[in-house]
């Protein structure tokens, strides 16, 4: 009987509660990995190709611990690139809510999973042998009771509690906290047509998914990570494959390069604008809160009411409006009125945004020639010489650096 009670209390390992947490810990990671390194970088993007032992693992994993079937996360997250923050976005916080992808990201992913036309559109080139058709796909649900079944076994009565927070955590993690918060607070490093951020820039809980702007930006490499002080584990566990063998690195963001001072715009100078376009964006859009910020001090209230206490109210309500680019920018019709009256009432932030605007065109055209791109580009730079705006100057200065 002793030994029953034994069994049942603390299963066949019979560990003490700061172990199994210890354990918990270790398991839930693995899972973390097999989702950013195998689900993520190597399926979705293929940022990197996988030794077939170690991708055949992580989808055994993945079926144990998640249920989550390889084409439909692969298919939900391509769809989530290709329809960002616009309808048709399997989760994004811009359509539905923030609250409702931080809390109910699994529910959404459950009703996208069920979408045929996504699975189909999106979820090609993912594993389809024989052992994925008929168990990991059809008995989905099978892995995590066998899961369940073996915590029980391991860790007794607790192992009930190890399997709750194996089940809570990608839905926690990804769904919720990528998903949700990495569109909604944090950092940008780049200025992606999306308003993804960087939760933080030590991407060691998630395995590098904090770094979700980044990966926005570029969104198939293998690497996280772009700045010097950032970290990204998943890049860690790569390098280890790589070392032994198991990892292909495919893709990785470039590197910026710039020239040494240049009075020339030429093809080299285009195709580096093109390549570092939401890194060149995220300066303007620093140069745009500076050029507020300065305004905004030279109407600081006095103690007496006037026009130019109405101005710098107005400007201060604008002001994150006028740092965003039309892409992410959705105003309602007195919002917009309000930031068209700024721009009407000051020249300088007026051709900042008019400025970007064609900016971005550079790399939005589809139909221009190279020729013509460059063209566009040597009369922009000229314009922001003549432009009379020192920050706007020094912009176009360094713009003539840019490389391939």
């Amino acid at each position: 009987m002793d030994h029953i009670l034994n069994f049942l209390s603390g299963g066949v390992l019979q560990l003490s509660w700061w172990q199994v947490v210890l354990v918990t810990l270790v398991l839930t990671h693995i899972t973390i990995v097999g989702v950013t390194v195998f689900l993520h970088r190597s399926q979705a993007h293929r940022g990197l190709d996988l030794h077939p032992a170690v991708m055949h693992f992580f989808r055994f994993w993945m079926w144990l611990t998640t249920g989550m079937v390889t084409k439909e996360w692969v298919a939900i997250h391509r769809k989530h690139h290709a329809k960002c923050e616009r309808e048709g976005d399997p989760h994004s916080p811009v359509v539905f809510g923030l609250g409702k992808v931080f809390f109910r990201g699994a529910e959404l992913y459950r009703q996208e999973a069920n979408n045929e036309e996504t699975l189909k559109r999106f979820g090609h080139g993912t594993p389809d042998d024989w052992i994925e058709r008929n168990l990991y796909t059809r008995h989905s649900l099978m892995g995590i009771l066998i899961m369940l079944g073996i915590n029980l076994a391991l860790f007794g009565v607790l192992g009930l509690t190890v399997w709750a927070i194996q089940m809570a955590w990608i839905p926690f993690w990804a769904a919720g906290v990528v998903n949700g918060i990495g569109h909604a607070w944090g950092y940008r490093n780049f200025a992606s047509p999306d308003t993804s951020t960087n939760v933080s820039p030590w991407g060691i809980i998630i395995g590098g998914e904090e770094l979700h702007n980044n990966h926005h930006a570029y969104g198939t490499s293998a690497k996280f990570s772009t700045k010097w002080y950032e970290f990204d584990l998943g890049w860690a566990y790569i390098q280890v494959l790589r070392f032994f063998g198991l990892a292909k690195v495919k893709k990785l963001a470039p590197k910026l390069k710039l020239e040494p001072a240049r009075t020339s715009v030429d093809a080299s100078t285009l195709q580096g604008v093109i390549t570092h376009r939401y890194e060149i964006l995220a300066r303007y859009t620093d140069l745009v809160k500076k050029a507020a910020t300065e305004e905004l001090a030279k109407l600081k209230p006095s103690r007496k009411e006037g026009s130019a206490d109405c101005s710098w109210a107005l400007l201060s309500r604008c002001k994150d409006w006028l740092a965003r680019t039309d892409d992410t920018l959705e105003l309602e019709p007195a919002q917009r009125a309000e930031l068209e009256s700024v721009l009407a009432d000051n020249q300088s932030l007026s051709t900042l945004v008019q400025m970007r605007r064609e900016l971005t065109r550079l790399w939005e055209s589809s139909s221009a020639s190279s020729e013509q791109l460059l063209a566009d580009l040597q009369a922009w730079c000229q314009r922001a010489q003549q432009s009379g705006i020192e920050g706007l100057e020094q912009f176009a200065n360094r713009l003539r650096r840019y490389a391939a």
